[in-house]
């Protein structure tokens, strides 16, 4: 894996893989840049650009202007915003602007937006013409540090979050960091979330930093920089040793399971849960359920649940606004996600800081009894 470089106040990250090796910029101004870099880069003149109805009116236009100021003729479609967006009704729509704009392979699909937009517009960018290319502007501090990069995309299905997709890697990531800006408090807080994971995972000296520096984070400048340029690297790093996850790369869901879960019993109801404070409660849970299975220490659960307060996340189902359903509904949701392999469930677990690990056959039993005994 290349190292991070500088160039100006631009950070780059390599994803070295083959004939579909990107990069990510990572940096200010990179939405009005973004036509002299793609041009640059690629070799289409024509772009399709996905979008919603909240980001529209904020960057849109300057991104469009970009566009044509390097010769890129573009289509807009303005989705509505949301997780609801993530359905094959959109997809379709999104699919037929593509093709109404005679977008061919060589062109691009552009997904402006944060990871709703992200998501459908690569799975629209790999099923259109069986595979056009494909150029995230991650728009949130979640999409820039996970969606846009690794080529996952989808939508949702009544049985559970992004069950149904393709991967279909991005040739571009322009990740604009002052766009963060304009997040409300509670969306940046969703993305530090998935900042966070990444200590977690494997990177225990990355979630002492955080600790120590999230408020720089959350303030912007160098420190937030430097906070989304490790976790793109460390999330490329895994991405590169197992692009399709048929190993390591399940670890990038540590917290998902539990969090998807909960996603799916709120009816994926932003008022009440959005995807990184479900991820940010399904960390907590990981680690405590960890506890219980006497792999790792209470401390860390404890540890790992201070932090996440203290920036201001949920971190027990008792924060989510509402009634939740009982534990074997929860189980029912996640008996059907993507990480249940031949019917056993499958958990990233950990056996501290920085520690996690993949288990398979985890018994349904303790589980149930866990999401009981949380859920009171």
């Amino acid at each position: 894996m290349n190292a991070i470089t500088s160039a100006s106040a631009i950070r780059t990250v390599h994803v070295p893989l083959g004939e579909r090796a990107y990069d990510i910029l990572i940096g200010p101004g990179l939405i009005v840049r973004a036509g002299a870099e793609i041009a640059s880069r690629l070799k289409g003149r024509k772009a399709a650009v996905i979008t919603d109805e909240n980001v529209a009116p904020l960057y849109l236009k300057a991104l469009v202007a970009s566009l044509d100021e390097a010769g890129i003729a573009s289509a807009e479609v303005v989705l509505p915003a949301g997780e609801k967006t993530k359905s094959f009704e959109h997809l379709m729509t999104a699919c037929d602007k593509v093709l109404e704009a005679r977008v061919e392979r060589n062109d691009y699909v552009i997904a402006l937006g944060g990871g709703v937009i992200g998501d459908l517009s690569g799975f629209a960018a790999g099923i259109v013409r069986r595979g056009v290319r494909f150029v995230q502007v991650p728009t949130s501090l979640l999409s820039q540090v996970d969606s846009s990069v690794g080529g996952k995309t989808g939508i949702n299905s009544r049985h559970g979050k992004n069950l149904i997709g393709v991967f279909h890697q991005p040739d571009l990531v322009l990740a604009d960091t002052d766009v963060l800006n304009s997040l409300s408090a509670r969306e940046f807080r969703a993305g530090y979330a998935e900042v966070a994971k990444y200590g977690l995972i494997d990177k225990p000296d990355f979630f002492a930093w955080l600790e120590a520096n999230w408020k720089a984070v959350f303030a912007g400048g160098s420190a937030r920089i430097e906070a989304i340029a490790a976790s793109c690297q460390a999330k490329a790093d895994v991405v590169v040793a197992d692009e399709r996850e048929n190993g390591p790369r399940a670890l990038l869901n540590l917290g998902h399971t539990f969090g998807h879960a909960l996603e799916a019993a709120t009816a994926y109801d932003s008022s009440r849960l959005v995807h990184g404070e479900g991820v940010s409660i399904g960390m907590v849970l990981a680690h405590e359920f960890s506890a219980r299975m006497n792999l790792a220490s209470p401390d860390d659960a404890r540890r790992v649940e201070r932090h996440l307060k203290e920036v201001g996340l949920p971190t027990r189902m008792s924060d989510i606004p509402g009634e939740l359903p009982p534990a074997e509904t929860l189980m029912d949701a996640i008996a059907q996600d993507k990480k249940v392999k031949s019917g056993k469930l499958t958990f990233i677990l950990t056996r501290g800081i920085g520690q996690s690990f993949v288990a398979d056959d985890v018994p349904a039993s303790e589980v149930i009894s866990f999401l009981q005994e949380k859920r009171a």
